[in-house]
């Protein structure tokens, strides 16, 4: 079984705005939160410690992340923010939620900051662990949104407090236009771009609008991702901004990066609807169909990966049906190899790929 990077997770959020748990197996998490305003606006949990133990998943991308108050649709107010003064205030809370995590619970969860915290991680799960005890899990901080950077000359904070990845839009924001919002880059983007380069903070393109993400491509002189977005091409009449245009993949793999795919039903088929379409119309063959949508590309399995968003705004009932948990992501593995992949190309899309630019990119 191979480990695996999951590239995008709302863990922080979760906790904050949820009262999540994740140290808890999933199942606890869920009969708690039975018939919860929690599960109808969140899903049913996907995510735990218990579990990414049994899916080998040894590095996740933990993310900073917020609601600008004009797309909150819940009586639930937190975590919510009017202005870039309570989005930073959010995001630094987020951050210093992940440190005291990695401070009190090293055995279960550590930053992975540095090239050397990664090797350490990494070597953990290499060794046979008792079962008790099992693997720490690496956490890549990721900002998504970037409205809680209120200057770029704030960015040296943010990477001193370990934050490596950072995505300029959700929706629309200052930067550029976004999800549901859509717009070119501006001139604040393009400066924050330019600011971020002199840290090699990793850009991530998902959720940026076509014509932002291309000049991002364009311009940008730091690595470039997109850690969690589908293939526009196999979603035809979808009406959303949301996916990867193969203009876009094409720009990540010019730039050696790579493409997290979102193993979410609503992303994975057009027309799906939470609540009013089954699991069963969705399965976990749709997501192969979307990471060799990237390797034709490509020619290679170099530049696909994971980026599951699991608890991101969907849970249990908006996934394939052969995913329970995290855990089950290992089920991509026996309908990579129907599909013709060697083990080494399902090594390179469970791990490898993510590893290598972590491992090139981190200071």
């Amino acid at each position: 079984m191979p480990i695996l990077v999951d590239a995008h997770a709302d863990i922080a959020y979760n906790m904050l705005r949820f009262g999540r748990d994740y140290t808890r197996p999933v199942l606890e998490t869920r009969r708690l939160e039975a018939r919860s305003a929690t599960v109808e606006e969140n899903g049913d949990a996907l995510l735990g410690w218990h579990e990414y133990q049994r899916g080998q998943v040894a590095v996740i991308f933990s993310t900073l992340f917020a609601i600008p108050a004009r797309f909150n649709h819940h009586e639930n107010t937190k975590q919510v923010y009017r202005n870039f003064d309570e989005a930073r205030n959010l995001y630094r809370e987020q951050l210093l939620t992940y440190h005291r995590m990695t401070d009190s619970m090293p055995d279960k969860f550590r930053l992975a900051a540095s090239k050397r915290d990664l090797d350490l991680i990494l070597d953990h799960w290499a060794s046979p662990a008792p079962e008790t005890t099992g693997h720490p899990i690496g956490m890549v901080v990721l900002m998504e949104g970037a409205e809680g950077v209120r200057h770029p000359s704030e960015l040296e904070e943010w990477h001193e407090l370990g934050v490596r990845l950072i995505g300029p839009a959700w929706v629309g924001t200052r930067f550029c236009g976004g999800w549901k919002e859509p717009g070119p880059l501006t001139d604040d983007g393009r400066g924050l771009l330019a600011a971020m380069a002199d840290f090699n903070f990793i850009l991530d393109l998902s959720h940026m609008d076509e014509r932002a993400a291309l000049e991002a491509l364009d311009i940008y002189q730091g690595p470039v991702v997109g850690t969690h977005a589908n293939c526009d091409a196999l979603l035809p009449n979808s009406n959303s901004n949301r996916h990867f245009t193969d203009r876009i993949i094409q720009g990540i793999i010019e730039r050696d990066g790579v493409v997290g795919i979102v193993p979410f039903n609503t992303y994975l088929k057009s027309g799906w609807v939470t609540g009013k379409n089954s699991r069963d119309e969705v399965p976990l063959q749709y997501v192969v169909n979307h990471i060799d949508h990237v390797c034709q590309l490509a020619g290679d399995s170099l530049h696909v990966g994971i980026g599951s968003d699991f608890d991101g705004g969907f849970g249990l009932q908006s996934v394939p049906p052969e995913i329970e948990t995290v855990a089950d992501l290992q089920n991509l593995v026996s309908l990579l190899q129907a599909r013709g992949c060697a083990e080494t190309d399902i090594e390179n899309i469970f791990n490898r790929n993510w590893l290598a630019r972590l491992k090139r990119d981190l200071p």
